[in-house]
């Protein structure tokens, strides 16, 4: 391949059984952009693998689609061949079944979508996919899906576009796969089915004790079909289990079109979903873009290296003739880069940074500039680039930073979320680092600028409840809204640089086992005492900003007079819900200002205006007719000392049981017993 040579990289992280690596380009317009890389060795292919892997690259080039791995470029040396392709950051649909989410049919059938356009187009191009199961259904980071893995992929043979290999994972095999009689697009069919009833039963349909008698199951078993599924959703899955490929639906004359109209997916927009404008049920947690912790441990473990090849023999040399391949949308002038070797571990702390190094060996710790119960802040630099961050060092003994660090990963690339950069453990604290607040605190600021008006405050306001609404959308709620967590990323003071800190004592909304759930399943199948306890720490997020908003409106904060008050004293007066609402500011301020203040700070939560409640007021929404006069504020350190008066006070009050998360569901205990692998024979 022009321009390019396999010297210009160097592997990272082992992100699957079969050799493949990721790889980061140096040069070009994307720089630092990241690939993954399957490496194949020539000499060591037998014979119908390397028809196979000259097929997939044969496939890949030829395909161009949303939902589908892309290639961008293939090159091969005297020993191996390479296949760059996009790196999906979001890890393989499996890891997410079997461990972290709880998926409903509303969910399920948002993945099935978007499969069953990514099958429809490789059966446009006629190529039938045969290894459909979760571990090829990679997700990218907002959570749509991509098909990968198209080695055993094949072009039909004969008049009848039938294939007769016997070939895919035998759990997933069509019947007439498994007779090998031969088969059509309508095998994909089946392996759909499949793959359905896997995401919403947690079991296989038809799965024996041995490869015997799964296939003898597959032929004539009878299928025991769970009746907790919807009517929709059985009568789509025996559709596609007919065991006459014939009888299949999408297996007639209007192919996929048969699936698209069934009543199970009639509330999908076929043109939103092609062009991705449907969101996700669920959201992985990527930080750093080569963080590889959604991809099982016994791949990312192994140490990549890329020993020379074997030379392969001279008929090996003319079946890969024009293996090499360069997408057309390559800039030909970039290359690939440098990445550094990582070995990962168990937990997500250790696996998002990989290597066996500490902190103190790649930056260069300095002042402190934040102290908390179980943590303390400092300003720290990269010792490589020289860049200024943050370093949060939390004591493991007294706080587990999981939930943190999951949270940060998840939604930190929002843009008023704090953006958590490396994750460092040496066994007793753990290191976050993260982007440098060089702006401060809201307070600080905004009670030290020169002038700051009821219009500027509403403008903060509805930045910071625009990502608190945002949290609460995706169930998590942050419990610790103090002014001091909310800072500006640098001294411009303008909104869009306020970022919402420490999330130590944030939440996501978890089921008895453990596992996330998607918005779906919170609204279907939650425990009204769970949601309620859920829609408590909303509101609890939501007085917050309405102590803030006070404080910016008044000059001073609504239930402590200074830094004296004693927390009885501030509990007695947040208790009995009142507060001054006349003199000083507020004979100037409107009366839309007053009218949502009492709103996010009534007394009982119930009551208590919600996120989207308070974008949608008049307040916020009118901004433009709002007063640009000056507020006047107290003294700078009496309404800083006032408001942390408040939150000792508040921090005093019993706390709520803590609930330890699973390991893992029953479906990885059972996937992990017994890995399915591939097979063609």
């Amino acid at each position: 391949m022009p321009g390019r040579h396999i010297s210009e990289a160097r592997h990272e992280d082992s992100i699957n059984s079969r050799s493949v690596f990721l790889v980061r380009k140096i040069k070009g317009s994307d720089r630092g952009q990241l690939y993954a890389m399957k490496v194949l060795r020539k000499a060591t292919l037998k014979v119908r693998d390397r028809v196979r892997s000259k097929m997939e690259r044969d496939i890949l080039a030829e395909v161009n689609h949303p939902f589908i791995v892309k290639l961008h470029y293939a090159f091969q040396t005297e020993g191996k061949l390479y296949l760059i392709l996009d790196f999906l950051r979001g890890g393989d649909l499996f890891t997410r079944l079997s461990k972290e989410v709880m998926f409903t049919e509303e969910d399920v059938k948002f993945y099935l979508a978007e499969l069953a356009l990514a099958l429809d187009h490789l059966h446009s191009l006629g190529i039938i996919y045969r290894d459909l199961k979760p571990e090829n259904i990679l997700l990218d980071e907002e959570g749509h899906i991509k098909i990968t893995d198209f080695g055993l992929s094949k072009e039909a043979i004969d008049h009848d576009k039938r294939a007769y290999s016997f070939c895919g994972t035998i759990e997933y095999m069509a019947p007439e796969v498994v007779n090998r009689r031969g088969h059509t697009h309508s095998a994909d069919w089946w392996s759909f089915g499949v793959l359905m009833f896997e995401m919403l039963t947690g079991s296989l349909p038809f799965q024996g004790k041995d490869r015997k008698e799964t296939m003898a199951l597959i032929l004539k078993a009878k299928l025991g079909m769970p009746q907790f599924l919807s009517p929709e959703v059985q009568s789509l899955i025996r559709a596609l289990f007919k065991r006459n490929p014939t009888n299949r639906l999408g297996a007639g004359p209007d192919g996929v079109e048969e699936i698209k109209r069934h009543n199970f997916f009639g509330n999908i927009d076929w043109n939103k979903l092609y062009r991705r404008e449907i969101k996700p049920p669920f959201k992985p947690a990527v930080g750093r873009p080569d963080d590889t912790f959604h991809f099982d441990p016994e791949f990312t473990s192994r140490t990549p290296t890329d020993s020379p090849g074997i030379p392969p023999s001279a008929n090996t040399h003319q079946l890969f003739r024009g293996f090499s391949f360069v997408a057309t949308n390559l800039d030909q002038e970039q290359s690939v880069a440098e990445i550094r070797q990582t070995s990962t571990v168990n937990t997500i702390v250790q696996q998002l940074h990989g290597t066996n190094i500490n902190f103190t060996d790649g930056y260069e710790m300095k002042e402190d500039v934040g102290l908390g119960a179980y943590s303390v802040c400092k300003r720290c630099i990269h010792k490589i680039t020289s860049v200024e961050y943050a370093v949060k060092i939390i004591d493991r003994a007294k706080k587990d930073p999981s939930e943190e660090i999951e949270i940060l990963l998840r939604y930190g690339q929002h843009p008023n979320i704090i953006t958590l950069k490396d994750v460092y453990d040496d066994g007793k604290y753990v290191y976050l680092v993260m982007e440098l607040m060089r702006g401060g605190e809201l307070l600080d600021r905004i009670l030290h600028q020169k002038s700051f008006s009821e219009r500027e405050t509403s403008a903060v306001l509805c930045t910071i409840t625009k990502t608190v609404e945002y949290l609460h959308s995706q169930g998590v709620v942050h419990r610790d809204l103090k002014p001091s967590n909310i800072l500006y990323v640098d001294e411009t003071g303008d909104p869009e640089s306020i970022r919402i800190c420490d999330f130590g004592f944030a939440k996501q909304l978890r089921a008895e086992n453990g596992l996330l759930m998607t918005p779906c399943y919170t609204a279907n199948f939650v425990a009204p005492e769970v949601l309620k306890k859920q829609g408590y720490d909303a509101a609890c997020d939501i007085w917050s900003l309405g102590i803030l908003l006070y404080t910016m409106l008044a000059g001073f904060t609504p239930f402590a007079n200074g830094p004296n008050d004693t927390p009885e004293e501030i509990l007695a007066r947040i208790g009995s819900g009142k507060y001054a609402l006349i003199g000083g500011n507020w004979d100037t301020v409107s009366d839309a200002a007053k009218d949502i203040v009492t709103k996010m700070l009534h007394v009982d939560p119930h009551q208590r205006l919600t996120a989207p409640q308070v974008l949608r007021h008049q307040w916020i929404v009118n901004r433009e007719q709002l007063s640009q006069s000056q507020l006047i504020r107290q003294d700078v350190q009496l309404v800083k000392g006032a408001m942390a008066a408040t939150y000792l006070a508040l921090n005093r009050l019993p706390l709520a049981p803590k609930l330890e998360p699973v390991e893992s569901s029953s479906l990885a205990q059972r996937r992990g017993m017994m890995r399915l692998t591939s097979t063609g024979l």
